[in-house]
């Protein structure tokens, strides 16, 4: 769309390019994709982003709970690294077409470290000051995770092609879901281990680390769309082309939408604590982490098995009905199962969420190289934000009700939205063969 500033002219666009990629169907190997050495550098740089990210987000919390003792702002200081989507999402993620991307994303590692450093010096002071200045420059390390990420998704899309980016994807996504759930587990420990700032010095190497092996291993690239959708558009014009795009196109916004839907299948996540609490074994912290864990390891399987073992158009088949179970097996919850159930539960919800490798694969193919990294950012930024919104949704809900209530509430609205997401997709596949 670099050059469409109009939604019609967006579709023919799509329209145009993504037949002739439905053709490639040959399976990839693991060894086919990790010997692409530019591969290797993203995916490690992938690896210290995310661990960096958890470091911080757990630093920051037990520092605000330590020094102020309350709940609720401890809860807002972690919200302040989702909101930051809510502005990145859609104002910085137009960065990654606008400029070369590898060159975003080694200036946001390089940012970022300034700033983690920079939370560092500040942390040696015991002031509120000091504290909320801390905060505020976590709010700007987030802000420029959504530059990174858009311009590492489009990235890995302009590096791998066919079945090596499905399986190149298959390795991302699983690679951040095991980094997550071992970020948060061993990140608390380095926190108790060597305290805060330790911790933060720590976050500012791995972006420093990032840094350079991107310099020194992901080869320059001209900026995908430097004008944006129009030579000299405002940056604004490039930003509403961008939504206009995803949103005018039937199969872009079905398939952002069936990314969103992770918004009601990962409430588990952010009631983990309340729900580990009304069981008498195991210890509270361990209940906690087994819930974390449970969907993540989850999805890590079913999108290895649907990544690698399952072919390409049997994907494409199967993404509307596992979109449903990933968020309809929460209604379990309804029957206040016990610990051991539940965390059954949760890993077959995760494990249906594999169903996103087959919609980001056809995302991909329908959007235009040049639009890839706003898109990405969109897509990004709708899910991090309609998930903070509805944590804090669900934890009014659940204060009222009962934890488990409230996840099966959050799986039965997922499950009907899912379902009408279904019939859209099937109706546009049909189409799209019929044309054929």
């Amino acid at each position: 769309m670099g050059k469409h500033a109009g939604g019609a002219a967006a579709l023919r666009s799509t329209s145009a390019r993504a037949p002739a990629r439905r053709h490639v169907a040959t399976r990839a190997t693991f060894s086919q994709v990790f010997a692409v050495g530019e591969f290797r550098a993203l995916w490690l740089a992938m690896l210290l982003s995310v661990g960096g990210d958890q470091l911080a987000r757990i630093a920051m919390t037990v520092l605000v709970y330590v020094r102020t003792r309350s709940p609720l702002l401890t809860a807002l200081t972690y919200a302040v690294t989702l909101l930051p989507w809510l502005v990145g999402g859609l104002g910085l993620s137009g960065l990654a077409d606008r400029l070369p991307r590898r060159r975003v994303m080694i200036a946001c590692d390089l940012a970022r470290m300034a700033l983690v450093l920079l939370m560092a010096a500040v942390s040696l002071s015991g002031s509120a000051v000091a504290l909320w200045t801390m905060v505020a420059l976590l709010f700007l390390v987030t802000l420029l995770d959504s530059p990174f990420k858009a311009a590492r998704a489009a990235l890995v899309a302009d590096i791998l092609s066919g079945e090596k980016y499905v399986l190149g994807t298959t390795i991302t996504q699983i690679t951040f879901q095991v980094g997550t759930v071992l970020g948060f587990s061993l990140g608390g420990l380095v926190v108790a281990g060597l305290g805060t700032r330790a911790a933060l010095l720590t976050d500012a190497a791995t972006f420093a680390v990032s840094a350079l092996l991107l310099a020194l291993w992901v080869r320059p690239r001209p900026a995908a769309a430097p004008h944006g959708p129009g030579q000299g558009s405002s940056h604004w014009a490039d930003m509403t082309a961008g939504v206009q795009l995803v949103f005018a196109d039937s199969t872009l916004r079905t398939l952002m939408l069936f990314g969103w839907l992770v918004t009601f299948y990962v409430v588990p996540m952010g009631l983990a604590a309340p729900y580990a609490a009304r069981f008498p074994a195991p210890p509270l912290a361990v209940g906690t982490g087994l819930i974390f864990a449970a969907i993540p390891f989850g999805t890590a399987v079913g999108t290895f098995i649907l990544g690698r073992l399952v072919s390409p158009a049997r994907r494409q088949r199967w993404m509307g009905g596992m979109a449903v179970g990933s968020c309809a097996v929460l209604m379990l919850c309804w029957l206040h199962p016990g610990f051991p159930a539940s965390i059954a539960i949760f890993t077959v919800a995760g494990a249906f969420a594999g169903y996103q490798i087959a919609a980001n694969a056809a995302f991909v193919v329908a959007v235009p190289a040049e639009r890839r990294g706003q898109a990405f950012g969109l897509a990004n930024g709708g899910m991090q934000v309609f998930q903070g919104v509805w944590f804090i949704v669900a934890g009014a809900v659940a204060g009222a009700l009962s934890p488990a209530t409230m996840i099966a509430i959050s799986g039965g609205i997922g499950a009907v939205i899912a379902a009408m997401l279904a019939v859209k997709w099937r109706a546009l596949t049909a189409a799209r063969d019929d044309r054929r």
